[in-house]
């Protein structure tokens, strides 16, 4: 089967969250593709549920890639402007907290992202572009949102007005909430005091006025200052993929109000939607409540990774049983669980290595075989079942190209599991085997990013069970010692029943 060919058999179908569907993805170019995704606020370490977005979104780069696509994947880095509630940069108050100049900060901790990316094996983006490289560009985009009258100047802060934005837009793109299905009157509190300068309590901020002691400025035609948070995104995104392109995307948090924001820029500005297709992340939860830096609910990534406590393919891999769009209950029970699936499919990858190596090295083969459904019997022989090869390879195929339906792909590859563990899995023809091995590579490294561990690592439990003998036997030694006969013979026997044979010295 020719892969480049297969390409045009794809009806991928992808869960815009823009209308609450599953569409069938026509990109706007034939041959090339354009993805933007909403990258970390560089202010402390990223978290697992961080990873699960970056993770997915490397996972369909990498099927699009597989599919012969060209693709530009762009992913930001915050580095300025992520505001909290009391319009304070979450950069300016980490750094004042750890006592490092912002860009210092900002530093450490943009290492930190990509060491850890490293580690679970992501491809890099085309462009990588960071907030205070592109502060001309986002003045620019302000300036022409002043222009069409979408905003206003209060004392040298300048906020996008939602009100004037519903008035013009709403009719052919919605109101300013309906990526989130929020309306924006339901959530006002109130009690909420905000900003006597703004004219409506849900007017954002592009461009906010430094005060006297903030570290983190730039001059602009409005004053001393800096951008908000927003502005960024749609500036980074139009700039290296342009106004309207095919994918954006995220984790669900950024919904509302980051998305929805860099929405109404867009239009704002532009007149046209930003993106087709928006595809968001659901949640990662910890003990039941929502994976969050602010909320110190976070499972710290340095912790499983240290001491060769799991290696980061078993936990890539353990993202990547669970759909996108459910929400994942954290617990190391799933990534042992997980880790148990992930050594099965590597077991299933040696197996038709040896397989192949046998075949090729003994004078009769199965090649002869000209059909492609091959009788497989279970161990017991009193169970048949019917294995088409191409069938299964189009199943994968499918699973994927149903919103990137990764367990269910996993659930695919099982299959071949259990077929190598049949009796008659020497009666398949070679041919198909093959195929067997290079389907199996395409699904588990080229497109789930899987890695083979070496051999040392690969089975982490007979490690442990090493450890296990060693101290057997030298409690043993103590026992002999003691002249505790029944108890060492005992653990004599038990290691002779798992190949282990002892030869004893003489105890004086």
């Amino acid at each position: 089967m020719n892969i480049i060919n297969y390409r045009h058999q794809h009806n991928i179908k992808i869960y815009n969250s823009l209308t609450g569907t599953k569409e069938l993805f026509i990109p706007l170019n034939k041959k090339y593709i354009g993805i933007y995704v909403c990258g970390p606020t560089v202010y402390n370490y990223i978290h697992l549920g961080n990873c699960r977005t970056f993770i997915l979104f490397d996972f369909i780069v990498r099927y699009f890639k597989h599919l012969n696509y060209k693709i530009r994947y762009v992913r930001n880095i915050t580095d300025v402007g992520h505001l909290e509630e009391n319009d304070e940069d979450k950069i300016s108050i980490r750094s004042r907290i750890e006592g490092l100049e912002p860009m210092e900060l900002v530093q450490k901790y943009t290492i930190f992202f990509h060491k850890i990316l490293q580690l679970f094996n992501l491809l890099p983006p085309n462009i990588e572009p960071i907030a205070t490289g592109h502060i001309i560009e986002q003045i620019d985009i302000i300036t022409q949102l002043l222009n069409n009258n979408i905003a206003y100047e209060k004392n040298g802060s300048v906020y996008f007005n939602i009100e004037k934005y519903n008035q013009e837009f709403s009719d052919l793109y919605g109101p300013y909430g309906s990526l989130s299905n929020n309306d924006i009157n339901q959530l006002i509190n109130k009690n909420y005091h905000f900003l006597t300068e703004k004219k409506k309590f849900h007017d954002f901020a592009l461009w906010k006025k430094a005060k006297y002691n903030h570290i983190m400025y730039w001059n602009s035609p409005w004053g001393k200052g800096f951008p908000g948070w927003h502005i960024e995104c749609t500036t980074m995104s139009t700039k290296y993929l342009g106004t309207h392109f095919d994918i954006h995307g995220g984790g669900i948090d950024l919904k509302f109000p980051h998305h929805e924001c860099e929405i109404a820029q867009a239009i704002g500005i532009n007149k046209k939607m930003l993106s087709r297709y928006w595809i968001h992340t659901n949640i990662l939860t910890y003990q039941g409540k929502k994976m969050s830096k602010s909320k110190g609910n976070v499972v710290d990534i340095n912790n499983l990774l240290n001491n060769n406590k799991f290696h980061p393919t078993i936990i890539r891999y353990y993202l990547l049983t669970y759909h996108y769009r459910s929400i994942l209950n954290f617990s190391e029970q799933g990534i042992k669980n997980s880790e148990k699936g992930y050594l099965k499919l590597m077991r299933t990858i040696n197996i038709i290595d040896k397989i192949l190596h046998t075949t090729t090295t003994t004078t009769t083969t199965t090649t002869t075989h000209t059909h492609h459904t091959i009788p497989i019997h279970s161990n017991n022989n009193t169970n048949t079942l019917n294995f088409d090869i191409l069938q299964w390879i189009k199943d994968c195929y499918y699973a994927i190209d149903d919103d990137f339906n990764t367990p269910l792909l996993i659930s695919h590859l099982f299959k071949i599991y259990k077929i190598t563990h049949c009796d008659y899995i020497y009666n398949i023809k070679l041919s198909d085997i093959h195929l067997l091995k290079m389907y199996m590579h395409y699904f588990l490294f080229d497109i789930m990013g899987l890695e083979m561990m070496n051999k040392q690592n690969l089975d982490k439990t007979s490690k442990n069970i090493h450890k296990i003998i060693e101290f057997l036997i030298e409690l043993r030694i103590e026992e002999r010692i003691k002249k505790n006969w029944i108890v060492s013979d005992k653990i004599r026997y038990l290691l002779s029943l798992i190949g282990i044979k002892l030869q004893d010295k003489k105890i004086n």
